[in-house]
């Protein structure tokens, strides 16, 4: 690899983890979200034409940081350029104190160590504003928080690329045009606002846990990020069930992400993982969420469910003591409170272990009929698990390879490929 090479990977490595830290930063700045994102791709850009020269700076996130403030500076002050004499004055001064107010936010929130005040919750909050459906505002801010592609995006929605890129170009455009401000909002704006948030969370949390595309099975940052965000709307938030049902999902799925893969990075699917390598604080951290959105008033969200059937894996001290029987049951009440194809999907894996595998076969075979999995490589996947349970070998390796095909992420495809070939058959 040569020295640009490598530079290059340590800024793609570098912006994939900081990039929507420093758009938040400067979206608190302009109050423009579009313009943040502008000046965030100028930094890209000057750190691609100076690190190969001048070498990686000792602190790279800060130079991006200070690279794309410089921008939105030079952005406000363009601003003043272009307005009439008369108002000129007026101008200079609300760049000033836009910047001076910047400089005492940020200088504030250091000092309190303020999560409350946190860029990058307000960055979620802004992005998820009613003006916008709710599937522009989970793409944009999947874009622009979580740092995923348009074909990430694409796919986690099950939808063409297309779609989804016109989507994010409206959504900024409708936020620009509104100039929609920058900030988390209080009260019924907070509580309206809310279900985008979570979907978003639970989206980035879920791209991090099994990466849709690339080289790796996971993106651990991505679980981080999306962990940390919902520890801060719990704190905010503690009598809000769902947010706490998010949170106890995340942490219970993340402790363990250091048993879902090998020393070569493979994959270890659930019930071959050493839950030993499981990440009791994590757990403990997750049940006591759980417990937490139990206990308030009304019925039991859909986070708060999928929460619960993660418990039941979590208490299982081996694969073969996990409650199927109650997993199956709580699938029936996820699939009745938000019914889609991947949660009917999951319960037919649940009804599967639980009552057999020719009882989950009968399910699957029900939804490979419908086309709203088509295209979605789950399923051949969960059939051929079926199929093979079943004896029925030559059919599970058909259903295996064409999981493979379909398949955007290397490690899973290999995974495929493995089973059609017969190896973990």
């Amino acid at each position: 690899m040569t020295a640009r090479a490598a530079v290059a990977d340590t800024l793609a490595a570098v912006w994939r983890i900081e990039s929507a830290r420093v758009i938040a930063a400067v979206a608190r700045l302009t109050r423009d979200l579009g313009l943040a994102q502008e000046c965030a791709q100028d930094a890209l850009v000057a750190a691609l034409e100076h690190w190969p020269v001048e070498g990686v700076p000792d602190n790279p996130a800060a130079w991006l940081m200070t690279a794309a403030k410089r921008r939105a500076f030079d952005a406000l002050r363009h601003r003043t350029q272009a307005v009439p004499k008369h108002a000129e004055l007026a101008a200079e001064l609300d760049t000033q104190h836009a910047i001076r107010a910047a400089d005492f936010a940020e200088a504030v929130d250091a000092a309190l160590d303020d999560d409350i005040g946190d860029d990058l919750l307000a960055l979620v909050f802004t992005a998820c504003h009613p003006l916008l459906s709710p599937e522009a505002r989970s793409a944009l801010t999947l874009r622009v928080v979580g740092g995923l592609s348009v074909e990430e995006i694409a796919r986690a929605y099950l939808k063409p690329s297309a779609t989804i890129a016109q989507r994010i170009v409206r959504a900024r455009r409708t936020l620009t045009e509104a100039r929609v401000p920058f900030e988390t909002p209080r009260g019924a704006a907070l509580h309206a606002r809310l279900p985008s948030v979570l979907e978003v969370l639970y989206l980035i949390f879920n791209e991090g846990y099994a990466a849709t595309v690339g080289d790796d099975w996971m993106r651990p940052a991505l679980c981080a990020e999306a962990q940390r965000l919902g520890r801060v709307l719990a704190s905010r938030l503690p009598e809000e069930a769902e947010v706490h049902g998010l949170l106890a999902l995340m942490e219970i799925q993340a402790s363990r992400l250091a048993a879902r893969v090998d020393a070569s990075g493979a994959p270890i699917l659930l019930m071959e993982q050493d839950r030993g390598r499981w990440d009791r604080l994590l757990i403990r951290r997750g049940l006591a969420a759980l417990e937490h959105a139990r206990a308030l008033p009304g019925p039991l969200g859909a986070y708060t469910l999928q929460a619960a059937i993660a418990a039941c894996h979590a208490r299982a001290a081996v694969a073969a003591d996990t409650d199927w029987a109650r997993i199956a049951a709580l699938y029936d009440a996820l699939a009745q409170l938000v019914p889609s194809p991947v949660v009917a999907l999951n319960r037919a894996v649940a009804v599967g272990m639980a009552f057999g595998p020719a009882a989950g076969l009968e399910l699957v075979e029900s939804l490979a009929a419908g086309s709203a999995l088509k295209g979605y490589h789950l399923l051949p996947a969960v059939r051929g698990e079926l199929l093979a349970k079943l004896d029925r070998i030559d059919e599970a390796r058909a259903e295996f390879a064409r999981a493979a095909e379909l398949a955007q992420n290397a490690r899973e495809r290999a995974l495929l490929l493995a089973r059609a070939a017969g190896g973990e058959i």
